[in-house]
């Protein structure tokens, strides 16, 4: 059997596009099937979305779910109770996932064990999956948290950010992916009335389906 490789863009806790494009695309259980982060914040489910991922990743072994912005936010405040922490987590969309839950200690362990456990960034072959990009021209292992979460402009508009690899990123909302040689942005604005957009790599073919409310 033929092993593949799919990525799949932002949800931020749509849950009801993630489940159709998911029988959309209908990887089978020995596939690759690769998250780049944000799943919650924004949309209204960000606990559906996150209790959907727990049961795939039970089937199917071999997902990778990648760190966004908005896990290690929601991860720094449970942690820390800092007003800052707080601050900057509610301007990027968190009451919409303390309504989805009932409370910040309402989140069930296994839960706030899912946000820590997502990974800074994937390696496969020769493609980079990373939610926000990375800092061009820098090895991955100098790489620093922040640009692998929060950047934008100075590595989508960069030539070859890192040689010998295409990235495979999220983050920036686009009308419609980038396929480019050096790197494939997949995230289509699906909570902002876009698509949820997924490429399977070894061909670059897109699946969408229009983001409903």
């Amino acid at each position: 059997m033929i092993k593949l490789i799919y990525a799949i863009g932002d949800i931020h806790g749509c849950l009801d596009p993630l489940e159709r494009l998911i029988e959309k695309v209908n990887p089978s259980t020995q596939d690759t099937v690769i998250f780049l982060g944000d799943y919650i914040d924004r949309g209204t489910n960000s606990k559906g979305v996150v209790e959907f991922f727990l049961r795939f990743s039970s089937i199917h072994k071999n997902s990778i779910f990648i760190k966004g912005n908005h896990e290690w936010m929601i991860t720094k405040f449970y942690e820390t109770r800092d007003p800052k922490d707080w601050e900057l987590w509610e301007y990027n969309g968190a009451r919409k996932t303390l309504e989805s839950y009932g409370d910040i200690d309402k989140i069930p362990k296994s839960h706030i064990e899912f946000f820590q456990n997502t990974k800074p960034f994937y390696v496969k072959d020769k493609y980079l999956f990373v939610h926000a990009g990375i800092k061009p021209n820098v090895k991955l292992e100098d790489q620093k948290e922040e640009d692998l979460l929060w950047i934008r402009d100075e590595f989508i508009y960069s030539e070859n950010p890192l040689e010998g690899y295409t990235i495979v990123f999220g983050h920036t909302p686009m009308p419609k992916p980038l396929i480019k040689n050096d790197k494939i942005g997949i995230d289509t604005g699906c909570v902002y009335g876009g698509y949820l957009t997924c490429v399977r790599i070894e061909d670059r073919k897109i699946f969408q389906v229009r983001c409903t409310k």
